[in-house]
């Protein structure tokens, strides 16, 4: 099977090059493929011929997006329109895609979760920028799996852009920066996501030949930033004193979804978020 994997120096990227290693990858970075540009897209996949192409490249400074129409237009070209020049390119060489999209796609008041067939109703920028991207690629072709995921974690991507994920930025304020006491906010929920749990639920669906469609790749539960931490530091036996609070106490330029937990209905459950979690921290 050849596989190109955009997005390779990132945190999923990297997890994706790791779980399709018996394949013939061809990983690229913006550095070496502007996804952005359409006739490149075209001639370097007719050049591979890939079997499958990855897609785990996304624009996803929320706060940036929200308040500067230059980070709007980025967003909507990276996570909207090039989805949309992949996916055309794809069908016309009849190449399998996978593309991944975010809880931000939805409005987050249901506390009973989203399945994945639910309403896309954002509430930021972002938001509209993944569900433009999911627009085009159904539009685009046929043969898709878009994933949806939230709250990524695990080992930090290598390139320059790369984030770390909550439960790094946790772990260095109380080892490195001696916090022993943090306000986290309480009343926003969803499913944290281990990043080497998306990459083999990715390889599942393309090895095991699922339907073309929309998936949720997501960890089983759901928490919200506190409970996440007080997971953290326990696994970790850290003495932190977490302190439940609002959203509102961290006014941020883009509104986030309150409730957003990704239901599973079409592939067994994931492990949970905690196993998941524990399994990083080991």
């Amino acid at each position: 099977m050849i596989v190109v994997i955009l997005g390779a120096k990132g945190m999923l990227g990297q997890a994706l090059q790791a779980e399709f290693k018996d394949s013939e990858i061809f990983a690229f970075d913006k550095e070496e493929l502007d996804i952005t540009d359409k006739n490149k897209i075209k001639i370097k996949l007719t050049e591979i011929k890939p079997d499958i192409l990855i897609n785990a490249t996304a624009y996803n400074a929320v706060d940036k997006i929200e308040e500067n129409s230059e980070d709007f237009k980025i967003a909507e070209l990276v996570n909207g329109q090039a989805v949309g020049y992949l996916a055309e390119s794809c069908k016309n060489l009849d190449i399998t895609m996978v593309h991944y999209s975010s809880d931000y796609v939805f409005k987050g008041d249901s506390k009973s979760g989203y399945l994945e067939d639910a309403y896309n109703d954002p509430i930021n920028k972002y938001g509209q920028s993944k569900v433009l991207g999911e627009q085009l690629l159904k539009m685009g072709t046929d043969k898709y799996y878009l994933i949806r995921l939230s709250r990524l974690f695990g080992p930090a991507g290598i390139s320059k852009l790369a984030k770390k994920s909550f439960v790094d930025i946790m772990l260095d304020l109380v080892i490195n920066k001696g916090k022993a006491e943090l306000d986290l906010v309480d009343d926003e929920k969803t499913c944290p996501t281990y990043v080497k749990d998306l990459a083999k639920f990715t390889r599942e669906l393309i090895e095991q030949k699922k339907e073309y469609g929309i998936y949720h790749g997501a960890n089983s539960g759901a928490c919200t930033w506190y409970q996440f931490a007080e997971e953290i530091f326990k696994l970790k036996n850290l003495q932190v004193k977490c302190n439940p609070v609002s959203a509102d106490k961290f006014p941020r330029p883009a509104k986030r979804p309150n409730f957003s937990e990704l239901l599973n209905t079409k592939m067994p459950a994931q492990r949970s978020w905690q196993e998941a979690l524990a399994d990083y921290l080991k």
